[in-house]
C-alpha cells in the first residue's frame, strides 16, 4: 500500500492545493480519469465543510489533511481537521448538498467525529471506473 499526506490551514485559497494533491495522488495510483475527476469533486466539498464549519467557533481556523493510500484497485481519501465536529449550523452559507454529493461520487464513506476532537471524512473510489455492459 502506498501513500501521500498534506496539510493545510483551513482558509479558502488551500481548497484548490487539497483537490490538486489528491488527484495527483489518484493519478500515480492509476486511477482512470473518470476516478480523479470524482475524487477531486468529493476532496473539494469535504475540504469545504472543513473550511465553513470545522473552525467556526475558533478565532483562527487549524489545519486539516488530506491522506491519499492506495493498493491494486481501491483508492481511500480521508479528509480529517481537529475542529468543532459536526453539528447543524442554521447561518450555513451553503445548501446542504456537500455530504450527498460525495455519497453519489464515492464507492462508499463515512463520517466519524473524533474522540480528540474534529471530524474525518473517509471516502473509498474504485481505481477502474465502472463500465457499462
Amino acid at each position: 500500500m502506498q501513500r501521500c499526506v498534506q496539510s493545510w490551514p483551513a482558509r479558502p485559497e488551500h481548497v484548490g492545493s487539497a483537490r490538486r494533491a489528491a488527484s495527483v495522488a489518484a493519478l500515480r495510483a492509476g486511477a482512470e480519469a473518470p476516478v480523479q475527476d470524482a475524487v477531486r469533486l468529493a476532496v473539494s466539498e469535504a475540504v469545504s465543510n472543513v473550511i465553513v464549519h470545522g473552525y467556526r467557533q475558533s478565532p483562527e481556523a487549524g489545519d486539516f489533511t488530506v491522506a491519499v493510500e492506495w493498493d491494486l484497485d481501491l483508492l481511500w481519501v480521508t479528509v480529517r481537521d481537529q475542529g468543532c465536529g459536526m453539528r447543524p449550523r442554521m447561518d450555513s452559507p451553503g445548501a446542504g448538498l456537500g455530504l450527498p454529493l460525495i455519497a453519489n461520487v464515492t464507492d462508499s464513506f463515512s463520517v466519524t467525529a473524533l474522540e480528540e476532537g474534529g471530524t474525518e471524512v473517509c471516502m473509498t473510489f474504485p481505481l477502474r471506473a465502472l463500465t457499462a455492459a
